[in-house]
């Protein structure tokens, strides 16, 4: 297999011109997008650079704690992306902690498990293997929890007289609540089955894709990726439900009613 081959400036410069076509589309057409491209392509190639020098400190210094503050760092700049998407959001601490932390309890478990099952680095905390991994589940569950708790918050409020008319035939909070419980989850659910289903047919993915042009085996590349899917379902899966049942929970009481009241305010 060959040796994986390195990139010049130049080339990466090369790769820009595609983004200035862009560019230049958008003005032609008025679409008044030129800027935002321009603005976007730039942070984008800044964040990595800093990523990069960022990522070689902590894999030089390989250390535990410095690997966990790193990876708390990213749950807590995922739960304020999750905060942020929802158009609808719950008041106070509630509306940043039940995302951020069915998110980053999500994560943090299924990478632990991974890193001392199937991978099993040495140590197993090895920050090379455990920042990448979680990054890529981290940030696969925000998706799914931001989603889901946009579609439960959403319509919770949209369909208000229905589920008080629901609690007042006598349903409890849970039962009254249920098809919107359920409408949310699948809409967590969506993004990693449609993700799982276009494998390999209609897309390639980036980790398996990178791993090819280095020189990794296809085959080997495969069963990566293979298990960075499966172990995506599997936080997702338990990230949205956690933040569903949570949200649904804290938007009702122990009284079968409906406590909109705790969502946040719209100006």
């Amino acid at each position: 297999m060959a040796d994986y081959i390195s990139l010049s400036y130049w080339d990466l410069a090369f790769a820009a011109i595609f983004i200035l076509l862009n560019g230049a589309i958008s003005i032609a057409f008025k679409l008044g997008l030129a800027k935002k491209l321009f603005i976007v392509a730039t942070r984008m190639v800044v964040q990595l650079s800093i990523v990069a020098l960022l990522l070689k400190a902590i894999f030089s210094i390989s250390s535990p704690w410095l690997t966990a503050l790193v990876a708390l760092a990213m749950g807590l700049f995922a739960g304020r992306e999750i905060w942020a998407r929802q158009e609808k959001k719950l008041a106070g601490f509630w509306g940043y902690s039940i995302g951020a932390g069915t998110m980053m309890f999500a994560g943090f478990f299924v990478t632990i498990v991974a890193l001392n099952t199937q991978i099993q680095p040495d140590p197993w905390w090895n920050p090379q293997f455990a920042l990448p991994l979680f990054g890529m589940i981290l940030g696969n569950t925000m998706t799914g929890v931001s989603l889901a708790l946009d579609s439960l918050t959403s319509t919770l409020n949209r369909e208000r007289i229905a589920i008080e008319a629901r609690l007042l035939l006598g349903f409890n909070r849970w039962q009254a609540l249920l098809p919107f419980i359920r409408q949310a989850l699948r809409a967590g659910f969506m993004p990693i089955i449609n993700a799982m289903a276009a494998m390999g047919i209609v897309s390639l993915p980036g980790m398996m894709t990178g791993q090819i042009l280095s020189g990794v085996d296809p085959a080997e590349a495969v069963k990566y990726q293979i298990l960075i899917l499966l172990l995506i379902g599997g936080a997702t899966g338990l990230g949205v439900i956690g933040a569903t049942l949570l949200s649904a929970y804290r938007l009702s009481d122990e009284r079968d009613r409906l406590r909109l009241d705790r969502l946040k305010a719209t100006k």
